[in-house]
């Protein structure tokens, strides 16, 4: 793999990339509290079968830039993902995976561009229409108690002390045992100066507020597959369309939790 940027409506993206320039793109999108880094097994079987395979550090995620229109919602990280299309050359074959927040990017950007994106996979998080009642049951507020505390002034001052604990607390909530200290060293080193913090928690503190941009984050036209980890401690079993592919032993960061599982679970989908 290697570190490349561009820049696209202004803003500086950085990425990981592996494969041929010229193969079909493979967009990869990270959520939170990740970076490209938990991509760095599946960017290299994707090079492997041809595509130009692509992980980019989200807006506000260190070292991409903060959003010069100050904008962190879903719809941003959609237009993100179409501005990379245009800039790395994608067309028609280009293909777009998405975990957490990437993969509600990724809904949003097939349902409105899917002369973009010939094919969708996304994990871990569903499409919201799909979801309905279920967020807001017991069970999944409680997992989601980080949304609303996020909300507050407290957040800041809490997810940043002693070097970013908070977030170590998460991956061990959300992926129980898997040893996740090469993930967190990437994740902290995109979010631990306090703008680029303040940046990823702006996705959470836009949930709450009407977007004129907002989009549609379904029904897909492409041939869409759904991963979910079964020990998902984010989001629940119980949310998982009914068509997911279900891996055990796993939680919700499950390409690095099974990553042979997930490479060969992606690779037949696209090869289909």
């Amino acid at each position: 793999m290697r570190k490349s940027d561009t820049t696209v409506g202004g803003l500086a993206v950085a990425y990981l990339e592996d494969g041929p320039a010229d193969g079909p793109l493979a967009l990869c999108l990270h959520g939170f509290p990740d970076s490209p880094h938990t991509w760095r097994y599946l960017l290299p079987a994707l090079a492997d079968a041809g595509y130009h395979a692509v992980a980019p550090w989200s807006r506000g995620y260190a070292p991409t830039g903060l959003a010069p229109d100050s904008r962190y919602t879903t719809s941003a990280l959609a237009e993100d993902a179409e501005a990379l299309h245009e800039a790395l050359g994608g067309d028609g074959r280009a293909v777009l995976v998405g975990h957490d927040w990437g993969a509600l990017a990724a809904y949003g950007s097939a349902a409105v561009s899917p002369d973009r994106w010939a094919k969708v996979v996304t994990m871990a998080v569903p499409p919201m229409s799909l979801v309905g009642a279920g967020f807001i049951g017991f069970d999944q507020v409680r997992r989601s108690f980080y949304i609303y505390f996020f909300q507050t002034v407290f957040a800041e001052m809490a997810v940043g002390a002693d070097d970013l604990a908070f977030l170590d607390r998460l991956w061990g909530d959300w992926s129980p045992g898997y040893d996740a200290a090469e993930d967190l060293v990437h994740v902290k080193e995109a979010l631990r100066a306090p703008e680029h913090l303040t940046a990823s928690l702006g996705t959470y503190r836009s949930m709450f507020q009407p977007d004129p941009h907002g989009r549609p984050d379904g029904p897909l036209s492409q041939p869409w597959l759904y991963l979910h980890g079964r020990h998902d401690g984010c989001i629940g079993m119980e949310l998982a369309p009914a068509d997911a592919v279900v891996l055990d032993g796993a939680g919700h960061f499950l390409q690095v939790e099974r990553p042979d599982d997930v490479n060969r679970l992606v690779l037949d989908f696209l090869a289909r």
